[in-house]
């Protein structure tokens, strides 16, 4: 095998050769760690977070003070989107998992209800005295089974990811230049940008009543763009044709991701009658940004009365009119929706 690193000038196989067997190449044998090839990159991990994040987190000292039990269900992907070759869908099949991260980053005292599988089977196995006693493993003793020992949920989040619209609107450009004579440089500029959505529909249920207790649905746009450029000329008896390009599109499941954590902070605001302007609301630094979007009707968020059924839909009016925020009869005038007014 010829060393790495080498350079070449043959025939095409010999230049493939020569690639193959470059610094970091792969290896027909394994080296000492039981790799054909190093992989590539190193990036640090880093968390997962959104611009709702630290809002999440502001919220805990609150919450912390009056603990409900939330669980969170099914919140799939209805938008029917999958990939063209068949690969998977467009939009993550995790949307629940996000919710749970979310609430856990507002410090919402969770009951498991997704994933149950793991704890029936421990019930199963504890019901025909199959799991032994950890205190006393040796004394034949097995656990036991104690009524009301599962605590219940106060509500539970359910929903589903219901729109990605692609390209709503896109817009580009180009251009050619050059020398009007036959060997003249010429080159090529040109770019474009494109805008697409993805939408989000929770509710929030009592499970005592399964009274629909909160509905929102939130959309983030999300945006991308193309640019590209090249060079054509010759050079006496040669000629050269260079191009480079660069395109970028914002993450779509991170657009999930916030739109789900949107979706909790506001549902866990409404849940403990947190007032607007509260110190979580200026980490958004947003000032349409939903959660400053009218006085609550209900209590002060210190002394939260949760027995009784209620309708957080009903109990801010200004939810009622989602589009008093335009300024005129067109939707499409001004997107403020829900925003402070």
């Amino acid at each position: 095998m010829t060393p790495c690193g080498r350079k070449y000038l043959l025939k095409p196989l010999a230049v493939i050769l020569a690639v193959l067997t470059l610094e970091g190449c792969i290896s027909p044998s394994a080296d000492s760690v039981g790799r054909y090839t190093a992989p590539i990159g190193g990036s640090p991990l880093i968390s997962n977070e959104t611009p709702y994040s630290a809002a999440l987190r502001c919220m805990s000292g609150i919450v912390g003070q009056h603990p409900v039990r939330i669980a969170v269900g099914q919140i799939a992907d209805y938008t029917g989107k999958i990939e063209a070759d068949g690969s998977g869908r467009k939009v993550t099949a995790g949307a629940a998992l996000m919710a749970m991260t979310a609430l856990s980053k507002s410090g919402v005292h969770m009951v498991e209800r997704f994933d149950t599988s793991v704890a029936e089977l421990e019930l199963k196995y504890a019901n025909n005295k199959l799991i032994g006693d950890d205190k006393n493993p040796n004394d034949g003793d097995f656990r036991k089974i104690m009524a009301g020992s599962i605590p219940g949920s106060d509500y539970y989040i359910v929903g589903g990811i219901t729109e990605l619209n692609f390209n709503i609107r896109s817009e580009n450009a180009s251009g050619t230049g050059g020398g009007t004579a036959t060997n003249a440089t010429t080159g090529t500029l040109g770019g474009n940008v494109y805008v697409m959505n993805v939408g989000l529909d929770l509710r929030l249920v009592n499970t005592n009543t399964l009274e629909v207790a909160d509905v929102i649905s939130y959309q983030k746009q999300i945006i991308g763009h193309q640019i590209s450029a090249g060079v054509f000329d010759f050079m006496g008896t040669n000629f050269f044709d260079l191009s480079a390009g660069e395109s970028a599109l914002e993450p779509i499941q991170l657009a999930v991701r916030s739109v789900i954590e949107r979706a909790a902070l506001e549902m866990v605001t409404r849940i403990y009658r947190i007032p607007p302007g509260a110190v979580c609301a200026s980490p958004l630094n947003t000032a349409a940004d939903p959660l400053s979007d009218g006085p609550y009707r209900a209590q002060a968020y210190n002394q939260p009365n949760l027995t009784t059924a209620y309708s957080m839909e009903n109990s801010n009016d200004s939810r009622q009119n989602p589009y008093r925020g335009y300024s005129n009869g067109d939707a499409v005038g001004d997107v403020r929706l829900r925003g402070r007014y």
